[in-house]
């Protein structure tokens, strides 16, 4: 069972943000499904900005497995009004996804998927010039230069929205996407058996956030909590500490507190053969001043700002959910 930590760092006040903005949950490396492929160890570190995370894989048959690793992107797009931090939002891999085997560097496929409600309409963007990535300029600019009997039928679909507005009269149409990338990076690998592979990758992560703390409010907790308290383990003492940050907040003077969010996706270790024989997580809060509240077990501090959990046979039940409380004028 998974114990409740709220690492509250005695400090002066703390947090970021944006009006609102999505986390996008990332995560591991997904394998077809083998009951030959070992993970001997994972050692992953997160921070605000930057993840990485060290892999060792072994084949326990007796002959080589050839098989397909991929690395799901975070979902983006899908509606024009919502705010969702992207690290690069004129790049395919907006991440700064990389990957090595052995030490040596990999350049990974790339499938990319425009969908709308399930349906695929990549052939038919692509088709028109139309570049995938809905955030980019550059899809922007292409959808400006598509035929107005094509823009027409988009729109009808859903698949772009006019959101040009104007108090008088009848603006020119101003097209935006509204569709979802779907982006997995893949590549072939074969595990020679009985040998140990190291595989790593990193990215960027994507951090989410409010102009509030959602969980509290007047010190007191909101509708909210209960959904706070399961996700990211806060107790009694990290409320005492957000109802104090609350309490001091001065606006005039800047001392404002906002919350941030970071997910990774861990459930992705049922892929291979048995647990993870060998788990280590870093949690870096890079500040401080910044308050961290996630769900671990046997999570101790080894630094200023970093958090470690280790575990043996590790078979991971939920997903990692880090819940930062930063100052503004940090």
């Amino acid at each position: 069972m998974l114990a409740t930590l709220a690492l509250c760092m005695l400090a002066a006040p703390s947090v970021h943000a944006n009006d609102t903005t999505a986390v996008l949950g990332s995560g591991g490396l997904v394998f077809t499904r083998s009951d030959t492929i070992r993970m001997v160890r994972e050692d992953l570190y997160i921070s605000p900005t930057r993840v990485t995370v060290d892999y060792v894989y072994r084949n326990d048959s007796n002959e080589p497995f050839s098989t397909i690793v991929a690395f799901p992107m975070p979902r983006i797009g899908g509606d024009p009004y919502s705010m969702a931090d992207i690290p690069d939002q004129e790049s395919d891999n907006f991440m700064g996804f990389s990957v090595t085997q052995d030490g040596k560097s990999i350049t990974p496929n790339l499938q990319q998927r425009a969908l709308l409600k399930g349906i695929d309409f990549t052939a038919e963007l692509q088709a028109h010039g139309v570049p995938l990535q809905p955030f980019a300029e550059a899809t922007s600019a292409a959808l400006r230069a598509v035929s107005p009997d094509v823009l027409s039928r988009w729109e009808s679909q859903g698949l772009i929205i006019n959101m040009a507005y104007a108090e008088n009269g009848a603006p020119p149409p101003d097209y935006y996407p509204a569709w979802e990338l779907d982006a997995v990076y893949w590549w072939e690998t074969t595990f020679p058996p009985g040998k140990d592979v190291a595989v790593s990758h990193a990215y960027r992560p994507s951090v989410g956030g409010t102009v509030a703390m959602v969980f509290i409010q007047d010190g007191k907790p909101t509708e909210a909590y209960a959904e706070y308290k399961e996700r990211y383990c806060i107790d009694d003492d990290f409320m005492k500490l957000a109802a104090r940050l609350e309490k001091n907040q001065n606006f005039e003077t800047g001392n404002v507190y906002f919350e941030r969010w970071l997910s990774y996706i861990l459930t992705t270790g049922a892929n291979w053969a048995g647990p993870i024989e060998n788990f280590k997580l870093t949690v870096d809060k890079e500040h401080e001043k910044n308050y961290i509240s996630f769900c671990g077990e046997g999570v101790r501090k080894v630094g200023p700002t970093t958090f470690e959990m280790t575990a043996t046979d590790f078979y991971p039940q939920r997903d990692l959910d880090l819940l930062l409380i930063v100052p503004v004028n940090y």
